[in-house]
């Protein structure tokens, strides 16, 4: 089954993150995915504005970039500047006073316009942005840190959007406390691809080629 697999760098070890990036770029990740914090949106810091450009700068590898941030048209220049043509730029609708002209900005300078949705936020408010954006990143957890518990409702949030993602022409990804079990259940659903943090990837102690691999032969 085809599906793409997302590492969340916030999870990396910051200590030997040139060797991380090799080494998961090695491993067949698909992208890098870079959660960027501002400690008011979310009640947290995470990834810097050069930890993001450094990553941008040493693969080839797409890069998802979800900004956790408030108002982040006062700073998405900031964040154009420094990647490239194809790179994802997820916000959050929440956090902006007119989401679409964020996303508008995005468009233009080549990225790829998404959204990324909390657990408390419902599918109906988000259907006219669903008209301009290509990828919806779906919070199975409330943002700001990683190791939290899947929250169960979720899922049902998922199902609603698989229904209309061909009619509005969008993807749908997996963001937070994404296990083996979740994979099998939503992939063949539909969902297109998986941010993967603590509970499958990072600080396990074997090679990241072997555990992408046997996430990538699990069983549907």
């Amino acid at each position: 089954m085809n599906f793409e697999l997302t590492a969340s760098m916030m999870c990396a070890n910051f200590g030997h993150l040139e060797d991380e990036v090799r080494n998961l770029e090695a491993g067949g990740i698909d992208s890098f995915h870079i959660d960027i914090m501002d400690g008011r949106y979310v009640p947290n810091f995470a990834m810097s504005l050069n930890d993001m450009a450094y990553i941008a700068s040493a693969t080839k590898k797409p890069l998802d970039v979800h900004l956790m941030i408030e108002h982040p048209s006062n700073h998405i220049n900031v964040f154009l500047n420094r990647l490239r043509r194809g790179d994802t730029i997820y916000i959050h609708p929440e956090a902006e006073y007119h989401p679409s002209t964020t996303l508008q900005e995005i468009i233009n300078a080549g990225m790829i316009p998404g959204i990324a949705i909390n657990p408390g936020t419902s599918v109906e408010t988000i259907i006219e942005m669903l008209q301009i954006v290509k990828k919806v990143l779906v919070m199975s957890v409330n943002p700001g840190n990683a190791g939290q518990m899947y929250l169960p409702y979720v899922g049902k949030k998922i199902d609603k959007l698989l229904k209309i993602k061909d009619e509005m022409g969008v993807d749908i990804y997996w963001d937070g406390a994404c296990s083996a079990d979740k994979i099998v259940e939503f992939a063949p659903k539909g969902v297109k691809g998986f941010v993967l943090g603590t509970t499958l990837l990072f600080g396990k102690g074997k090679p990241y080629g072997e555990i992408l691999g046997a996430i990538r032969n699990l069983e549907f």
